[in-house]
């Protein structure tokens, strides 16, 4: 299958080795690759294929988690794609295709093979769309263009000291900026990249960093929670991975010495961006004091400022970005980009990114979590709106409010729905929990999980009627002291 310069790609498949070779085809072509998350569902899909433009796709016929054979191509056929190159499985054999449709895998050229042509184009030509979560309710679609790649890079070999004799390896997904984050952070650096493609949370993952003899593993910090709590990868021999990195949530130090155990005492260098920046703006480094949960330099290239409520400098606030810097976006394809980043900023030349962040004494800097009504649940960020429009389609809901959680010690955010019941609703504690997480898992994400609801009389809301979440955050709060104000379920 031959896509043309300039053509818009989907790509919705686990991040293996036939995806990445795809994503790069799709890249070298001339053509703009748009990932998505091989775990939204179809209605998630077709939104975000239409937002990028994208009617040819490239997908898998089915996925194999943890013994379990989940469809793919379906739900891509499902959500209206035109035209699908599908990478056939093992465990997918016998699957049909509509005649649209057809099978792919990679081939490789040989030797004496002329290369294609490369396709000249512009710096700040989008090569890549990925879509982050916003406030409204509807995703952000972000291009990326061919400078982005260099600020992953960077970011890998000047904070991480990725070299060529390195093996990369990090759970995640194309359709996440840390999946393209690694294929650039290694193979721009001359690195090895290793792919794992079950579910990283068992001892086979642990078996495949000794056997791969992976040398950098990143983490997302409730993968390391789950280590912790079943010990699976205690005994593992560890012993060739020389640093680990931890993004995509609020980190729990005591997670984080416990990663380090396991490598013997390696550093956890903790990293925060985004994908708008393609990478990082805060970060650890091997040539500093390494604290858990910490760090401890602003990315190379740019400089940020923490602003307290009264927009002026503090020790503990919101954190905004002071541009420029080496692929940070400049547009979004379907909303105002300047009043999304940058109008009502508290001074100009900032820009926005909605992170609440503390500086130490000892000059760290420590993560609290988001300013905006957005959550990280498992290292996926996501709207506070995009789950209640999902949770509201039940018969039974009235209104709903949904908001984060976390232990008092910090770590990973759980969610918790504060539901107001419509007249005559009359579940059981647990159906309402399962009602709630059925309808997340089947509409948005099935990776989403559902901590606890609580059914309320009424939401609290402001004068213009806007639901006040974070009165919601101080109730939830007030149930870790010891007090009590709706049922809990």
């Amino acid at each position: 299958r031959r896509f043309e310069p300039e053509a818009v790609v989907g790509i919705v498949a686990s991040m293996t080795f036939e995806a990445v070779v795809a994503y790069l085809a799709v890249l070298a072509a001339g053509g703009c690759a748009v990932t998505i998350p091989e775990s939204f569902s179809a209605r998630e899909i077709r939104k975000r294929l239409a937002i990028a433009g994208a009617s040819s796709v490239v997908t898998q016929d089915v996925i194999v988690r943890a013994d379990r054979t989940i469809p793919l191509y379906e739900r891509v056929v499902e959500a209206e794609a035109e035209s699908i190159a599908v990478i056939r499985t093992d465990a997918g054999k016998g699957l049909g295709l509509r005649p649209a449709d057809a099978g792919w895998e990679p081939t490789r050229r040989q030797r004496n093979e002329a290369a294609r042509p490369r396709v000249p184009t512009q710096a700040d030509a989008a090569m890549h769309v990925l879509f982050s979560s916003g406030t409204t309710g509807d995703p952000k679609a972000i291009p990326w263009t061919h400078l982005t790649p260099l600020k992953a890079a960077m970011d890998a070999h000047l904070h991480f000291d990725v070299r060529e004799d390195d093996v990369l390896c990090w759970p995640t997904s194309l359709g996440w900026m840390m999946g393209p984050w690694l294929i650039f952070a290694s193979l721009l650096n001359g690195a090895a990249l290793a792919l794992y493609e079950d579910v990283a949370r068992g001892e086979g993952f642990g078996a495949f960093v000794r056997e791969a003899e992976v040398t950098f593993l990143g983490v997302v910090p409730s993968l390391v929670s789950a280590w912790r709590a079943s010990g699976c990868m205690e005994g593992v021999d560890w012993t060739r991975v020389r640093r680990f990195a931890s993004t995509g949530e609020p980190s729990d130090p005591a997670d984080m010495r416990y990663l380090s155990e396991l490598g013997g005492g390696k550093p956890v260098l903790e990293y925060i961006g985004g994908t708008e920046l393609g990478g990082g703006y805060l970060t650890g480094t091997l040539v500093e004091p390494c604290w858990p949960s910490e760090f401890t330099t602003p990315a190379l290239g740019l400089d940020v400022v923490i602003l307290g409520a009264d927009g002026k400098p503090s020790d503990e606030g919101e954190l905004y970005l002071v541009p420029p810097s080496v692929g940070l976006s400049n547009r979004l394809l379907n909303a105002d980009h300047h009043a999304i980043y940058h109008a009502g900023v508290p001074r100009p030349g900032l820009r926005r990114h909605g992170d609440a962040m503390v500086r130490t004494d000892r000059g760290t800097y420590r993560a609290l979590g988001r300013t905006d009504d957005t959550m990280n649940l498992g290292g996926i960020k996501v709207s506070s709106r995009e789950i209640e429009d999902v949770v509201r389609s039940l018969d039974q809901v009235r209104e709903v409010a949904a908001v984060s959680t976390r232990a008092q010690a910090g770590g990973p955010e759980h969610l918790a729905l504060f539901v107001v019941a419509r007249d005559g609703a009359s579940w059981s504690p647990r159906a309402w929990k399962e009602a709630a997480q059925e309808v997340i898992a089947r509409r948005l994400n099935p990776l989403f999980r559902v901590e606890q609801v609580r059914v309320v009389e009424a939401l609290p809301r402001t004068a213009s009627n806007k639901i006040m979440r974070r009165a919601l955050r101080a109730r939830l709060d007030d149930r870790k002291t010891g007090s009590k104000s709706a049922h809990d379920v």
